[in-house]
C-alpha cells in the first residue's frame, strides 16, 4: 500500500509539537495539506478552512483533526462526507452523540474513524494494566493536577461550553484508568467548581464504583503551582501500583519498572494506519462518557473569578 496522503486540520501547539514529529517520522503518510485559520505548515499548501482544502485537494486520503472540541464534528462530517479516514484528537467531540453520529458515518461511507487516546500510549500504561489483570486493584487514587495558565494561558475556548475546562486534562487520566482496570466502574458522585465568570469548571473531585467492591477517587484541578501532578496510586493484595508523570514512569511496590522510550503519538498514527490499511474503526468514548456523567451528576460550586 502506498503512503496515506494525509493533511491535518487545526495547526497548533500540539501539532507542531506532536503531530509533526509522529507524521513524518513514519513512512506510512505523506503530510499535502494543512487547514487552520491562523497557521500553517511549512512545504505544504495551507488553507483557511477544511472545506476549502477539501474541495481544493480532492487527492487527500485522510485527515488528522486537532482543533478544539466545539468544532471538531463539523470538521469531520465534511471530511468523511468527502470519503476521507479520520483522525480524532483527544476528546473526540463536544458530545457523545456527535462521536455517535460520526461512527455511524462512517460505516455507512466504509471508511475508518478512530478517537485517539494519547495517554493510554504512555510507556507505564500496558505494564500496569498487565499486573491489574493478575491482581485484582481494591482502591485508586488519580490526582492530576496542573497549572492552566502554563499549559493552556489565554485559550478562552477552553473555557468556553464544549471546551472542558480541567476535564481536557483531566480526560487523560480517565483514558488510563479506562484503559487498565480490569472491570468497570461508574461515577457514584462529583463536585465540579466553576469561577464564576467561566463556563467550564477549573476543578473536579469525582468517585466511582465498580460492581463490585472497588472504588475510584480522582482529583483534578487546574490551580496546581510548582510540581505538576499526574499520578494514579492502584491499591491491590500485592502491594502498590504507581503511575506518574502521566503514565510516563510506574512503580510496583516502590520498585520502579524499566519502560520502554515514551512514544504516544508515533504510537497512535501507527495505530491509525494499520486501521486505514484493515478497513476498520476504533470508536471509544468511555473517557468521555466519564466526562459526561460528571457533568449530569456532580453538584456545582461557584468559587472566585479567573484570570490568565
Amino acid at each position: 500500500m502506498s503512503a496515506i496522503k494525509l493533511a491535518i486540520v487545526g495547526v497548533g501547539k500540539i501539532v507542531h509539537d506532536q503531530h509533526l514529529p509522529a507524521i513524518a517520522a513514519n513512512p506510512d503518510y505523506q503530510l499535502i495539506a494543512s487547514a487552520s485559520r491562523n497557521h500553517t505548515v511549512e512545504g505544504i499548501p495551507g488553507f483557511k478552512s477544511i472545506e476549502e482544502m477539501l474541495a481544493q485537494m480532492p487527492e487527500i486520503e485522510a485527515v488528522s483533526l486537532c482543533m478544539p472540541p466545539q468544532y471538531r464534528y463539523s470538521a469531520a462530517h465534511a471530511a468523511l462526507t468527502a470519503g476521507k479516514h479520520v483522525f480524532l484528537e483527544k476528546p473526540p467531540g463536544a458530545t457523545l452523540s456527535e462521536v455517535a453520529d460520526l461512527e455511524a458515518l462512517a460505516v455507512s461511507k466504509g471508511l475508518t474513524l478512530f478517537t485517539s487516546w494519547h495517554s493510554r500510549y504512555a510507556p507505564g500504561v500496558q505494564p500496569a494494566k498487565a499486573f491489574l489483570a493478575e491482581h485484582a486493584p481494591s482502591s485508586m487514587h488519580v490526582i492530576w493536577k496542573e497549572d492552566v495558565r502554563h499549559w493552556h494561558p489565554n485559550q478562552e475556548w477552553i473555557w468556553q461550553a464544549g471546551g472542558l475546562g480541567v476535564f481536557d486534562p483531566g480526560i487523560n487520566a480517565l483514558s488510563i484508568v479506562t484503559e487498565i482496570l480490569p472491570e468497570r466502574v461508574f461515577l457514584s458522585g462529583a463536585s465540579l467548581e466553576f469561577p464564576d465568570n467561566r463556563e467550564a469548571p477549573i476543578a473536579a473531585d469525582l468517585h466511582f464504583q465498580s460492581a463490585g467492591e472497588l472504588r475510584v477517587h480522582a482529583e483534578f484541578d487546574w490551580r496546581q503551582t510548582g510540581k505538576q501532578s499526574w499520578d494514579i496510586l492502584v491499591e491491590t493484595a500485592k502491594g502498590q501500583v504507581k503511575l506518574s508523570d502521566g503514565g510516563s514512569r510506574l512503580w510496583i511496590n516502590d520498585v520502579e519498572q524499566p519502560l520502554e522510550k515514551e512514544a504516544e503519538y508515533p504510537s497512535l498514527y501507527r495505530v491509525f494506519a494499520d486501521l486505514v490499511k484493515a478497513g476498520k474503526s476504533d470508536v471509544d468514548v468511555a473517557p468521555l462518557r466519564h466526562v459526561a456523567d460528571a457533568f449530569m451528576l456532580g453538584k456545582r460550586k461557584v468559587v472566585e473569578a479567573f484570570h490568565d
